[in-house]
């Protein structure tokens, strides 16, 4: 999730002139839908942005089965969704030992039902692959479950769900003004130097901000967190980026309007939920209701 709503900004032509990749209207109404089921859910009861979270990440799941495919990559899909529920479900109700132990049990069953499948050179390579695939998406959702079940947890959620469309922002609307420079175009030729500098200031704005208001915190923490979530979340997007240059793909899926797949949106925020979960387990140790 590292454009505005799905919508990358290109540094293109001679004139290195950014636009946006795609459909503007329809990606902002999808953004906003699901930024509305990310506020309601997490407002109204937190088991339901659990539920949320683990149809996100199935989805997530199943459309990386489907990209692997295409190397004939063959990932046992079916306990991946069940274990992928459980690292979820394990995480929020029983902290970072049952997140640890769920996600062992599920990347020993992925290869053990791979292994019961069918034996052979691609057995390997498949459960290798399953494995790769539950600590990319449920084992690092995961961290954002444990900030769920703080006491304050649907704060600290919603700062991290809002440093991330802060990062998001930034760099479109700067990437759009201003960017001339990419920022790494043998990997991703759509982003540039301005457009990160861009979430650098929104999104330590918005952290600052955020620790402020939420927790009577220092800003200076919140603004650093900003920063790092930036680095994470740019880091995931390239990350992505590089494995879907080696697939072949534009998007990891199209279940997603204007946005691409579910895991485009995930892909920075994936890599920043340790973060945004470490620096606030440390800064905010003891937060009551």
């Amino acid at each position: 999730m590292t454009e505005l709503a799905g919508m990358p900004t290109t540094v293109s032509g001679s004139g290195r002139t950014p636009r946006a990749g795609r459909n503007l209207p329809l990606a902002i109404a999808v953004g906003v839908g699901l930024l509305g089921a990310v506020a309601g859910s997490l407002y109204w009861r937190k088991e339901l942005f659990v539920v949320f979270a683990a149809v996100a990440c199935g989805a997530a799941l199943w459309e990386l089965s489907q990209a692997f495919a295409r190397r004939r990559i063959q990932i046992p899909l079916l306990p991946l969704l069940v274990g992928s529920t459980g690292i979820l479900v394990s995480a929020y109700a029983s902290g970072p030992e049952a997140l640890m132990v769920a996600f062992m049990l599920t990347a020993g069953g992925v290869v053990v039902w791979r292994v019961l499948d069918g034996s052979g050179p691609s057995a390997l390579r498949d459960a290798t692959a399953a494995t790769f695939a539950a600590a990319y998406v449920p084992f690092m959702a995961g961290f954002v479950m444990l900030m769920l079940a703080e006491a304050d947890g649907v704060r600290r959620v919603a700062l991290f769900v809002l440093l991330a469309v802060a990062s998001d922002t930034g760099g479109y609307v700067a990437g759009v003004l201003a960017g001339r420079h990419p920022l790494a175009p043998s990997v991703s030729p759509k982003k540039s130097w301005e457009g990160l500098f861009g979430s650098f200031v929104l999104a330590g704005a918005v952290g600052g901000v955020g620790f402020v208001w939420a927790f009577d915190a220092s800003a200076v923490v919140g603004v650093a967190l900003g920063i790092g979530a930036v680095l994470t979340s740019t880091l995931g997007d390239l990350a992505e980026s590089l494995l879907k240059r080696d697939l072949e793909l534009k998007d990891m899926g199209s279940l997603l309007p204007g946005h691409g797949g579910v895991l485009d949106r995930l892909d920075s925020m994936v890599l920043t939920a340790p973060l945004v979960y470490m620096v606030l387990l440390v800064a905010l140790p003891v937060v009551g209701d």
